[in-house]
């Protein structure tokens, strides 16, 4: 199967000066005490996923974690519904509603539309979105009354993922691919590339970025475990790539089969969830990974909505914030320069205090 390039599309999201918290939803409600919320014996909250499904390893999987804590703390039970192709969306959505759902929480940019639709038409029914600002005619402002944003600077983690890649480097080569050239997916692929820049004009290095130029890259049309993601990474990896970077659900998981089969040491860097917990199967493979407060930020959102304190502010997650990170080298760390780790705290301490400026459509 070809691998596409695509040019990056203009977002209304770049006028977007914050964001929100998260929140979720799982099964049919039953009655319960409440738990410490109070009045949450009637509340339902709910999730619809995208179409990389609940057990993705990466955003889905730690909303639909965010959620069922947040509902055993409630005790309520949650209603969850997955998403297998765009045109499940909105279908979905109607769904939850006709559940009866106080809350609806949509996982991902692709459900933007079909959340303002919904959101729209129910107006007494909260919603938050993930990864978008649902905000479809570029005002800068979100489309309905009734939705919170939850959105990542997810630039900034990744520049330093991007830095620790350049370090790491032995061939001097480093790849990213992403699953569509939306925002949310090439925030991560810009950071990184920033950040091996950035090693590259301090350190004196010349490490090359592959499958990002700042503009264009190499994507694969969706975020499905297959044959074009395969191919992805095999083209990247047959550059001499020996870090690599993919960015969008499942996509990951063709990307560490080729890894495997190059012969030769080649690390992976992971997206939204810290890999190496989330699955152990790819654990001797990561470098580290780019993480997402999305459980957190889907719990809090659930817990206030459950408690009756809900509100749409936008929430925008940082370095400073600890909306978004790195995770520990974990197997790498006896492989990566001993002085990388310092550096990195000192890069992180320099990019929350202004000193070293991360471009991304949210850094305004």
């Amino acid at each position: 199967m070809k691998v596409t390039t695509r040019k990056a599309a203009l977002s209304g999201l770049a006028m977007f000066g914050a964001a929100v918290l998260l929140a979720g939803c799982a099964q049919a409600p039953e009655e319960s005490d409440g738990g410490d919320g109070g009045e949450a014996s009637d509340f339902v909250p709910c999730m619809v996923s995208d179409s990389g499904g609940f057990d993705d390893k990466s955003f889905n999987q730690l909303g639909f974690e965010g959620l069922t804590q947040a509902a055993e703390e409630l005790g309520v039970e949650p209603v969850t519904v997955q998403s297998d192709a765009e045109t499940d969306y909105a279908p979905n959505l109607t769904n939850l509603v006709d559940q009866g759902c106080n809350l609806i929480v949509t996982v991902g940019f692709a459900l933007s539309a079909a959340t303002v639709e919904s959101a729209t038409a129910n107006p007494d029914i909260q919603y938050v979105i993930i990864d978008d600002a649902a905000d479809n005619d570029f005002d800068g402002t979100t489309d309905a009354d009734n939705i919170k944003p939850i959105l990542f600077d997810t630039a900034q983690a990744a520049f330093l993922a991007g830095y620790a890649a350049a370090g790491y480097s032995k061939t001097g080569v480093v790849g990213t691919f992403g699953g569509m050239n939306f925002p949310t997916v090439s925030i991560f692929m810009d950071g990184f590339k920033q950040g091996v820049d950035y090693h590259n004009s301090e350190k004196g290095t010349n490490v090359q970025v592959l499958g990002w130029d700042g503009t264009d890259g190499v994507f694969t049309g969706g975020f499905e475990a297959n044959d074009t993601a395969r191919n992805a990474a095999q083209g990247l990896i047959d550059q001499n790539v020996d870090v690599l970077l993919p960015v969008g659900g499942a996509i990951y998981q063709p990307g560490a089969a080729a890894i495997r089969e190059a012969g030769r040491e080649i690390a992976m860097i992971g997206v939204d969830a810290d890999f190496t917990e989330t699955d152990p199967s790819v654990a001797d493979l990561m470098l580290t990974s780019i993480l997402k407060g999305i459980d957190v930020g889907t719990y809090d959102a659930v817990v206030a909505a459950g408690n009756g304190d809900f509100d749409t502010a936008p929430f925008v997650g940082t370095l400073e914030n600890e909306g978004v990170g790195i995770a520990p080298f974990h197997d790498y760390e006896s492989k990566v320069p001993a002085e990388l780790q310092g550096e990195l705290d000192d890069l992180k301490a320099a990019i929350i205090a202004g000193d070293v400026k991360v471009k991304s459509y949210l850094a305004e």
